[in-house]
């Protein structure tokens, strides 16, 4: 009986063996290829990366050799340093670098990138370089040639030694550092350069790229847990501040400080808010529920929010635009002052377009916003007819207002702001109430279109 057995198991089980091996060869196979393939594209990028930021050296150079009269030339050239820049940063993420503190650098390119383009896309031959800008881009030139010869030694000892970058992400993703890995050592070298380069921590460099949000922007006297307690109940309508739980959100070390405020809501979700320390200002309210219907039409919606709005205390607020999403419309409103629309000082709002309940404010950049804007008691320079004619003749205009915005290079500008149609599409074009630049060009969807031909809704006074 055994024997039978024996015989029947017998070839089952050298079968099943030799089908055990040829999967596991094919899975190492598998895995080799891919490994292979990983190593490829990392080898690939690394030595793209050392090319172009050798070329950027390289091109900030030709510029800085430029007459400076030679408006066209500089414009050439600077919109090269962002085109390498952008490749170089392209090359940095396509790195396993994720674990490794590599950020000084990213930052340093991030910002070439954001200066150079500022600085080509202007006009040059009414606002030429200033003597700080060609310091900086001097100053970016030396630290090119650094950056460049450390990343081409680094490059040198790959190759002499055949690294492989996959050592570098399975060192990193066990969270080991050997002491003999060449790679990592070499970027943390590069990065710690970097992150010395303190010549790059004033002027128009750090002008054009600074953070958006400081607690130097704020007004007002700081406030604790428990006035955010009282702020917060004021906000909701509820009697007693206590139920309410904060928690205290950065140090001195971050942009600002705030308190996150919560309450258990009615649908079971918190409903929470988030306060700044620095003048107690509401930034953003979330009191999220699932919206099952859309019963409400976009006027109803921006009516509820408008109101919303009035009860708390933002005056003066135009809606400029929405979109919906899952059965939510998110209301964007601007302040407005007699009969120009502020976009810096805007808000966006969540209703629930099956009641018109309010789901959610944020107003960060309302808060944040600049408040002292010289331009606007001032008319444009240009009429609505001359700024219409900077535009395509075959644009069909539906409506017009006037209209503060930031530009790309971060200076407010006094606007002719036009909506209207060409070739099927919707766009807002902002034009240059001094000379007629057209400053921002922005396509707009068809249901913003409709809502734009009617005049913006203003609420108090």
């Amino acid at each position: 009986m055994y024997r039978k057995m024996s015989m029947v198991l017998f070839p089952v089980c050298a079968a099943a063996l030799v089908g055990t091996g040829v999967w596991g060869y094919s899975q190492q196979r598998q895995k080799n290829e891919v490994s292979i393939k990983a190593e490829n594209q990392y080898q690939r990028a690394f030595h793209d990366l050392s090319y172009h930021v050798e070329k950027l050296h390289t091109e900030l150079g030709n510029t800085l050799a430029i007459n400076s009269t030679s408006n066209d030339t500089y414009r050439k050239g600077l919109v090269n340093v962002w085109r390498l820049t952008s490749q170089a940063q392209n090359e940095v993420n396509q790195l396993p670098l994720g674990l490794l503190p590599f950020n000084k650098t990213e930052e340093f390119l991030s910002n070439v990138a954001k200066f150079s383009y500022q600085t080509s896309t202007r006009d040059l031959a009414k606002k030429p370089l200033t003597d700080g800008e060609l310091k900086t881009l001097s100053t970016l030139y030396e630290h090119s040639k650094e950056i460049t010869g450390d990343l081409r030694g680094v490059q040198e000892k790959v190759i002499a030694n055949n690294l492989r970058w996959m050592d570098v992400d399975l060192a990193l993703s066990a969270n080991k550092e050997p002491n003999d890995n060449t790679i990592i050592d070499g970027f943390k070298t590069v990065d710690k350069k970097v992150g010395a380069y303190n010549d790059l921590k004033e002027g128009p460099f750090t002008l054009s790229t600074q953070s958006k949000y400081t607690a130097q922007m704020l007004d007002g006297p700081e406030i604790d847990e428990q006035e955010v307690r009282k702020r917060a109940a004021a906000f909701l309508g509820v009697n007693n501040p206590a139920i309410f739980n904060v928690v205290k959100n950065g140090s001195g070390g971050v942009e600002y400080e705030s308190f996150t405020c919560s309450l258990p809501g009615n649908n079971g979700s918190d409903i929470s808010m988030d306060f700044t320390k620095k003048g107690g200002q509401l930034i953003y309210f979330m009191n999220p529920r699932e919206v099952k219907a859309s019963n409400l039409q976009v006027e109803q919606s921006r009516e509820a929010a408008a109101q919303f709005l009035e009860r708390h205390g933002y005056k003066n607020m135009t809606a400029v635009s929405f979109d919906r999403h899952q059965n939510i419309c998110n209301m964007t409103f601007a302040r407005q002052e007699k009969d120009t629309v502020i976009y810096p000082e805007k808000l966006v709002v969540n209703v629930a377009l099956d009641d018109g309940q309010i789901l959610g404010l944020q107003a960060t950049d309302f808060v944040f916003a600049n408040r002292n804007h010289k331009n606007i008691d001032q008319e444009p320079k240009l009429s609505k007819e001359e700024a219409r004619s900077h535009l395509s003749p075959q644009l069909k205009v539906a409506r017009h207002t006037k209209a503060l915005i930031v530009n790309d290079l971060n200076q407010e500008v006094l606007c002719h702001e036009f909506i209207g149609s060409l070739n099927g599409q919707t766009y807002r074009i902002y034009v240059n109430g001094e000379d007629g630049t057209e400053e921002k060009v922005e396509t707009i969807r068809r249901e913003d279109a409709e809502q734009a031909k009617q005049q913006p809704v203003t609420q108090g006074t």
